[in-house]
């Protein structure tokens, strides 16, 4: 025996497994299924969308037969908080959750300029890649002293640098900019970090040490190439004097050879020298001595 039982739909649970499935940066898709299984008529379920910012509320109402229903919240607002319920439009038992939109995207290329007496940050227009962002809403400007252990915010700017002044010699810098943050700091964009030493020269951190290694190569190499032009040149001028000297060497030899003994015959000057001394020295001739001629 068997008997069939059919439960009377409780309209006043609240919707089941309530959860976001994807956020976006002015988006949100959430999910839940309905109070109880396989529906056999329309259910109106009304979706509040607190923002926890700006303290404003949205309704939005649903209406569908499926068990599981999956809805988009549209015109958010970038690094946003957000308090989602869901219930059945009877206003029966609500089923809520907390919902973060993602943040603007960090400037790219941050730069610094060095000056005689204070640096510029330079960087690109985040309305390139953002077409949420709006120029008039301008960026803000952080730096933290590592050897203070201090972070101070700079100012703000709606243009695309910053000049910063009164830089303490021998401390470390690390500066931020991002979109400024809106509604008393609980609004902001991604940070774009730069790293500023003691000795004045700005490094992008994920770019440091590849700029180190280009600066050296571009010392290294001219300096290698100088040496080894250096190095030739010396060799052909010893080169050429060695050749001269074989061949003065060659050409004296050849004008002292004798054929008759086979060898070059070469004299001292001291020889010479004596023969010359010994000699009696010719003054001239008198007319009172008779010449003989034999």
């Amino acid at each position: 025996d068997y008997v069939v039982v059919k439960m009377i739909p409780d309209n006043r649970l609240p919707p089941r497994h309530l959860h976001s499935v994807h956020t976006g940066k002015t988006f949100a898709v959430i999910k839940w299924e309905s109070p109880y299984d396989s529906p056999d008529q329309d259910m109106l379920y009304a979706v509040a969308v607190k923002d926890l910012v700006r303290k404003t509320d949205k309704i939005y109402k649903v209406k569908t037969r499926n068990s599981t229903v999956e809805y988009t919240i549209k015109k958010l607002e970038p690094g946003g908080k957000y308090h989602v319920i869901v219930q059945l439009g009877n206003m029966s038992k609500e089923s809520s959750m907390k919902i973060n939109t993602v943040p603007l995207s960090a400037p790219d290329a941050l730069k610094i300029i060095t000056e005689s007496d204070h640096i510029l940050l330079f960087w690109k227009s985040l309305a390139l890649k953002e077409s949420n962002f709006n120029e008039s809403r301008g960026y803000e400007i952080h730096m933290f002293d590592s050897l203070m252990n201090i972070t101070a915010y700079l100012g703000n700017t709606t243009e695309n640098f910053f000049k910063v002044s009164n830089l303490k010699i021998g401390h470390n810098y690390s500066f931020t900019v991002q979109a400024r943050c809106l509604y008393s700091g609980q609004m902001c964009g991604e940070p774009a970090t730069l790293l500023y030493d003691e000795l004045g020269t700005g490094e992008d951190s994920s770019a440091s040490k590849t700029s180190r290694s280009t600066d050296v190569a571009a010392i290294v190499v001219p300096v290698l190439f100088l040496l080894l032009v250096t190095l030739g040149i010396g060799f052909v001028v010893l080169y050429m004097r060695h050749r001269r000297l074989q061949n003065s060497f060659t050409a004296f030899a050849n004008s002292h050879y004798s054929s008759r003994l086979g060898s070059a015959i070469f004299s001292s000057g001291d020889d010479l020298g004596d023969e010359d001394d010994e000699a009696p020295m010719i003054t001239g001739f008198s007319d009172d001595v008779p010449m003989v001629i034999a």
